[in-house]
């Protein structure tokens, strides 16, 4: 298992370095900025995130890792411990949270907790539609035996949408389920990742699976003559 730490005091990150590496893989970044840029260039199992970070917000940070991966689980350590603070970083993106002070103990029982969670999710079995398959653990599409390549996005809206084949999503409900905030900037962003999925899914093949509900949103569906001939 293998953890980044995003905590400016370096004593501290250090000290918490050196006992966690006892049983996990262990990188730390004294800085929010330095945190965002490894998680984009490295995959990590989990994050443990300060939020009180001198250069960014930490529950910005938070909400921006979150944008670039739903598979790493973050767990903030925090000063405050009130409701509406948990609230709010829940809503960010937040899997979990500590206080300060805390036991390694106790550290080590949430990472732990976060993992098995991890393990649950990633027992998904593969979802299919036709000759469409998605196995959401390693992440890859093929549709007719032929490997798909996608973007992180890409994956997540094409995921979505087929675990509710023949259900149609409007653009805000993919927003909420793909994006980590729900601004009205990114309904545009729906609609052109809908037309890089159909490029991609579609137009190789024999008959779309992507279907647009004018008005509506989107759905992944086979089309009523192909189902009459199943």
């Amino acid at each position: 298992m293998k953890l980044l730490i995003i905590e400016d005091n370096p004593r501290l990150s250090m000290r918490m370095k050196q006992q966690l590496q006892k049983w996990y893989v262990v990188e730390v970044a004294n800085t929010g900025d330095e945190g965002l840029r490894l998680v984009s260039t490295d995959m990590f199992d989990l994050v443990l995130l300060d939020l009180g970070l001198p250069d960014t917000p930490g529950i910005e940070v938070c909400r921006q890792i979150r944008g670039l991966t739903r598979d790493t689980a973050i767990l903030i350590v925090t000063g405050t411990d009130s409701v509406q603070n948990r609230v709010e970083l829940l809503n960010t993106g937040a899997d979990d949270y500590i206080a300060k002070p805390f036991d390694l103990s106790e550290l080590r029982a949430r990472i732990n907790a976060l993992a098995r969670r991890k393990e649950r999710n990633q027992s998904t079995p593969f979802i299919t539609v036709g000759e469409l398959s998605i196995d959401p653990a390693r992440r890859t599409v093929t549709r007719a035996n032929v490997a798909i390549k996608l973007r992180r996005k890409e994956f997540d809206i094409l995921e979505y949408l087929a675990s509710s084949a023949g259900r149609v999503l409007s653009r805000q409900m993919i927003i909420d389920h793909v994006w980590p905030t729900t601004s009205k900037g990114w309904v545009g962003s729906v609609d052109v990742h809908i037309k890089q999925l159909r490029d991609k899914i579609d137009k190789p093949f024999a008959y779309p699976l992507i279907q647009t509900s004018y008005g509506v949103g989107y759905m992944v569906d086979l089309p009523q003559a192909i189902k009459e001939r199943v």
